[in-house]
């Protein structure tokens, strides 16, 4: 009997992805746990594992196709010691496939491409000419931020599809031509329908009727965007929020820093770890979730969820919006590890190869703004977290200090809390005994 492979759903949230890679063909054998595809949602690039022997039928769905739903058929399975012919041509159901087979209709006949596609996927820029250039959501944005056309970049990966590397390449070697001027400009003619191609919601009329006609280009949401703006309206809608913030001095923190950097042991020619601020931030905030443990907690409507452990996500910025990756229990890591650890995941967040288990869940977060020069600011509340640990940048300043003003290097953070779970005063002694650890660095290393 055919079995039919399914958009898998890889993450709780995930509704849709990518079929960026094919990395078997139609007449292979493949086994369990043989990787066949790569997928791109979100936020990362996941690999694919078949979960049933068999030979390869049909592949239902070509790789480079976008907003693939979840569930919808991508291929035809032949059970072992079935005919592959007759699988192929009776595996399936109608619906998944003639979906999946949208794009094959669109880069056939791309005048029918509003008709044949969904939105996501008639939101994708077009090549010069009308033919659609296949590219990854990251690729164009990468092409964007450089100013070049994407259309203009030779694709290496599937199907001729457009990939990062390539769009790296075209940079580095100047090969690509500046992208093309806005449509308004080069047929002021059809200036009063800008960019009739791009999907519009039920409120783009009402905002662009603000704007002058040809004054803007339209850029679709791509699914990073859309996922970030779904969560944080659901936290500002759905949570109320309480701020706390503290002043904390940095010397001793940053003393023992140098020291402990300047220790590190070496292996092959270079330290075996170099701590920064922020690692130490994760772990005083680790250990005053410890001290706190009401404080580390997350709000169901009907139970209080206490954690047993301080799994602490950090805010990592990468093209397009932000992930979180979480170091797991930090309070029993060392700060060596927690800085290795950070390392190797903030690395391979920028590279969007985290596994969804690296960066869903957690019992609470930091976000570290100081290195860009911002003094201080509140962060939004990431559910299931009940509180957020906004840092801002450590400067020197003055205090005064037994009645004498003296320079110290101080930096402000704001702890938001979900105040269903966390109420001001619980805020404040959270955030008191994450003072303490900063101001008295010593106690993170017993």
């Amino acid at each position: 009997m055919p079995i039919n492979i399914t958009m898998p759903a890889l993450s709780p949230t995930m509704e849709e992805g990518n079929l960026s890679k094919w990395l078997v063909k139609e007449g292979d054998k493949v086994a369990p746990g043989d990787v066949i595809a790569e997928i791109e949602t979100d936020k990362a690039t996941m690999e694919v594992e078949a979960v049933d022997e068999g030979t390869v039928a049909k592949i239902v769905v070509p790789a480079g196709t976008e907003a693939v739903k979840v569930n919808a058929l991508i291929a035809i399975l032949a059970a072992d010691g079935e005919d592959v012919a007759t699988a192929a041509a009776g595996g399936g159901s109608a619906a998944p496939a003639a979906k999946a087979e949208a794009p094959k209709a669109e880069a056939a006949a791309p005048a029918a491409k509003s008709e044949a596609a969904p939105a996501p996927v008639a939101a994708t820029p077009a090549a010069s000419g009308g033919s659609r250039t296949f590219s990854s959501p990251l690729a164009r944005r990468l092409a964007k931020e450089a100013g070049i056309d994407i259309s203009a970049v030779a694709g290496s990966g599937p199907h001729g599809r457009v990939v990062k590397k390539d769009v790296e390449t075209a940079v580095a070697g100047g090969g690509a031509k500046p992208a093309a001027a806005p449509a308004a400009a080069a047929a002021p003619a059809a200036a009063a329908a800008p960019a009739p191609a791009l999907a519009k919601g039920a409120s783009d009329d009402a905002v662009l009727k603000n704007f002058a006609a040809g004054s803007y280009d339209l850029v679709p949401h791509d699914g990073m965007r859309k996922t970030i703006a779904k969560r944080l309206q659901e936290s500002k809608q759905t949570i109320p929020h309480f701020y706390v913030s503290v002043d904390v001095e940095l010397d001793a923190l940053l003393a023992l820093r140098a020291q402990l950097n300047g220790s590190a042991p070496e292996k092959d020619g270079k330290p075996v770890y170099k701590l920064s601020v922020n690692d130490m931030v994760i772990k005083a905030m680790a250990l005053a979730l410890r001290d706190v443990p009401d404080a580390n907690v997350s709000w169901t409507e009907a139970n209080m969820v206490k954690h047993k452990h301080a799994d602490v996500g950090v805010a990592v910025s990468i093209p397009g919006g932000l992930i979180t990756p979480i170091i797991r229990s930090a309070e029993l890591k060392s700060l060596s590890a927690i800085s290795n650890e950070m390392k190797d995941l903030g690395k391979r967040a920028k590279e969007r190869k985290l596994k969804p288990e690296e960066y869903q869940g957690g019992t609470t977060a930091v976000s570290n703004m100081g290195m860009m020069g911002v003094k201080n600011f509140a962060a939004v509340v990431n559910p299931p977290h009940a509180t957020i640990l906004a840092v801002g940048a450590g400067e020197e300043r003055v205090v005064v200090k037994k009645g004498q003003m003296v320079v110290a290097n101080v930096m402000t953070v704001t702890l938001s809390t979900d105040h269903r779970a966390v109420d001001g005063a619980l805020g404040a002694e959270l955030l008191g005994a994450f003072k303490r650890y900063i101001e008295n660095p010593m106690g993170m290393l017993v």
